[in-house]
C-alpha cells in the first residue's frame, strides 16, 4: 500500500512539474485581441474534428475556424495553414478540408488556405510550418491550453510563435475531457523533448 501511495504521489508530482513548464514557458505569449498582433503573418491553425466524441457539434473546432478567419479578415494574417488528419476511412473527418470549408464560409479566399494533411498530432504540425512550409513566424490559432503546449513545441524547432487564443467550448463535460487529456499530453511532450 505504501509503495502505491508513494508511486501515486509520484506521478502527481510528475504531472504538476510538466504542467508548470509549459504554463511558465507561455506566459504572455498568447493572445485573445487580434490588435495584439502585427499584420501580414502566417496563421497555423491547429486541427480537431467538428464531431466531438459524444457526436454533437465540436465547439472547438468552430471556435478556432472562427477565430482564424477573424485574423484573415483583419488583416492579420494572409494565409492559413489548416493543418490536421484525415480520418474519414475510419469513421472520422477529413479535418484540413473542414476547416478550409468553415473558412471559406467565412470570407476566406480558398488560395489562401494551405492543407496541412500530415498535422496528426501538435507536434507534427508545429514541425511542418519550419519544414515544408519555410514559416520562421506564426500565429498559432487554437484554444488557450492547447495554445500554451503549441509554444513549448515551437521553440524546440526554433520556430518563432505566438498563441491567438480562440473561445473555449461552453459544454463542461468537454471542457472536462480536454483538460484531463491535456495534462497527459504535456507530459507526453516533456518526455519527447528530452529524449529528442
Amino acid at each position: 500500500m505504501l509503495a502505491f501511495l508513494i508511486f501515486l504521489a509520484a506521478v502527481v508530482v510528475m504531472i504538476a512539474i510538466c504542467d508548470c513548464i509549459v504554463i511558465v514557458n507561455a506566459r504572455g505569449r498568447t493572445v485573445s485581441d487580434p490588435a495584439e498582433l502585427t499584420a501580414g503573418q502566417t496563421a497555423l491553425l491547429l486541427g480537431t474534428s467538428p464531431i466531438s466524441l459524444r457526436h454533437t457539434r465540436n465547439h472547438s473546432f468552430y471556435n478556432r475556424t472562427a477565430a482564424a478567419a477573424q485574423l484573415f479578415k483583419e488583416g492579420k494574417v494572409t494565409r492559413i495553414i489548416a493543418s490536421g488528419g484525415d480520418y474519414s476511412l475510419e469513421g472520422g473527418r477529413d479535418e484540413p478540408l473542414c476547416m478550409k470549408q468553415c473558412l471559406v464560409n467565412d470570407g476566406v479566399p480558398p488560395d489562401s488556405i494551405l492543407l496541412d494533411y500530415d498535422g496528426t498530432r501538435t507536434i507534427l504540425s508545429i514541425r511542418n510550418a519550419k519544414e515544408k512550409y519555410g514559416c520562421d513566424s506564426v500565429v498559432i490559432v487554437s484554444q488557450h491550453y492547447h495554445n500554451q503546449r503549441a509554444l513549448l513545441q515551437a521553440d524546440h524547432y526554433g520556430l518563432h510563435a505566438i498563441g491567438f487564443d480562440a473561445a473555449p467550448t461552453p459544454a463542461f463535460i468537454d471542457k472536462s475531457r480536454n483538460w484531463a487529456r491535456e495534462r497527459l499530453a504535456r507530459v507526453k511532450l516533456i518526455a519527447e523533448l528530452l529524449i529528442d
